[in-house]
C-alpha cells in the first residue's frame, strides 16, 4: 500500500490502516524498544504505548520522512523517558536506604534474551546488552539501530535527526567504550 494513501487513512481513523501500520511495524517498533530497556514486558507496554501515540498524534505527522522514521522516534523517545524515570526511582531508592527506610523487597533482574539472538549465543548476548546498558544515550541508540536493528548509517542519522559523521562517530565511540567495558567484565 502507498504509505502517503495509508497516511491520510490513519488521518482519518480508518481502523484498517492503523491495524495495517500495527501489523507492519509491530516487531520493528518491539525490537528497537527491548534493545534499550531490555525487559520483554517493558518493551511490550511500550509498544503498545507507541501505537497509542502514533494512533493520537497522526494528525501532527508533517510527511517529511517516512512513516517507519517517525515509528522509530516515538520507540525512542519512550524508551528513553521510561529508562529516565526508571533511573529516577533508583535514585530515590538510593536515598530512601541511604536515610533508613529500607522496608522494600530487592529487585533481581531477569538475564536479557534479545529474540534475535541465536541460542547458542544467548550467553555473550547478554554480556554485550549489559554493557550496552552503560553506553550514553546517544550512543546507545546509534549502537542499537545499526548493530541491532541493522539500519544504515542514513536511516539511522534520519532517526536521530543528527548528520552520517555523527552517527559514524558515536557507532566508533560506542564500540571503543564497548570493549573497554566488555574487558573489564570478563
Amino acid at each position: 500500500m502507498d504509505e502517503r494513501l495509508l497516511i491520510e487513512q490513519l488521518k482519518q481513523g480508518d481502523e484498517k490502516a492503523f491495524k495495517t501500520v500495527v501489523d507492519s511495524w509491530k516487531d520493528m517498533v518491539f525490537n528497537t524498544i527491548l534493545g534499550i530497556v531490555q525487559s520483554v514486558e517493558d518493551a511490550e507496554d511500550l509498544t503498545q504505548d507507541v501505537f497509542i501515540q502514533v494512533y493520537n498524534s497522526i494528525g501532527t505527522f508533517k510527511g517529511e520522512s517516512k512513516l517507519s522514521t517517525w515509528l522509530y522516534r516515538i520507540a525512542i523517545t519512550k524508551s528513553l523517558d521510561f529508562e529516565r524515570k526508571k533511573k529516577r526511582k533508583k535514585r530515590f531508592g538510593f536515598m530512601k536506604s541511604i536515610l533508613g527506610d529500607n522496608n522494600e523487597e530487592e529487585v533481581i533482574i531477569p538475564d536479557f534474551h534479545h529474540p534475535g539472538i541465536a541460542l547458542d549465543k544467548k550467553e555473550d548476548a547478554s554480556l554485550l546488552f549489559e554493557a550496552i546498558k552503560e553506553l550514553p544515550e546517544n550512543q546507545k541508540i546509534a549502537f542499537v539501530l545499526n548493530k541491532v536493528e541493522g539500519l544504515s548509517y542514513q536511516e539511522t542519522s534520519e532517526i536521530m535527526q543528527t548528520t552520517v559523521p555523527s552517527v559514524e562517530s558515536l557507532l566508533h565511540r560506542a564500540k571503543t567504550n564497548l570493549k573497554k567495558i566488555l574487558t573489564q567484565k570478563l
